[in-house]
């Protein structure tokens, strides 16, 4: 069965280290162009990412069913897409920007899962912790 908090959480570092390697490039090279493409990846990639698996971590139950997995279906895809089309347009080139805006309203609609996900699941804390 498939773990939608190891998935987050193994996406989440892989991010980090793709996100903290651009950087040092860019510094490397004195060219940070690509400075939006490295803050998406550090913001939605890690921080978002790492999130999402500690969450489903911590609430172990949030984490079964079927939206969760779309929840980290729409964020993995969005983000996949996100970052190269991003790439492209801020390198002048924005030329699969219609994919670029498609990949933002999947990171949109995955963020608004997350946010009935949490409140599932935190209501159902609650109910409990009264009972």
């Amino acid at each position: 069965m498939i773990s939608v908090s190891n998935n987050f959480l193994r996406l989440g570092v892989l991010s980090a280290l793709v996100g903290m390697s651009l950087g040092v490039w860019m510094g490397a090279n004195q060219d940070f162009v690509l400075r939006p493409v490295h803050a998406h990846i550090n913001l939605l990639g890690f921080a978002s990412m790492m999130l999402f698996g500690l969450f489903y971590r911590a609430f172990p139950a949030a984490g079964r069913g079927r939206l969760p997995m779309v929840h980290f279906a729409l964020a993995v895809l969005g983000f996949l897409i996100l970052m190269p089309t991003l790439a492209l347009a801020v390198m002048g080139k924005p030329v699969f920007m219609p994919a670029m805006i498609a990949s933002e309203i999947m990171l949109v609609l995955s963020m608004l899962l997350f946010v009935v996900i949490v409140f599932m699941a935190t209501m159902k804390k609650d109910e409990a912790t009264v009972a």
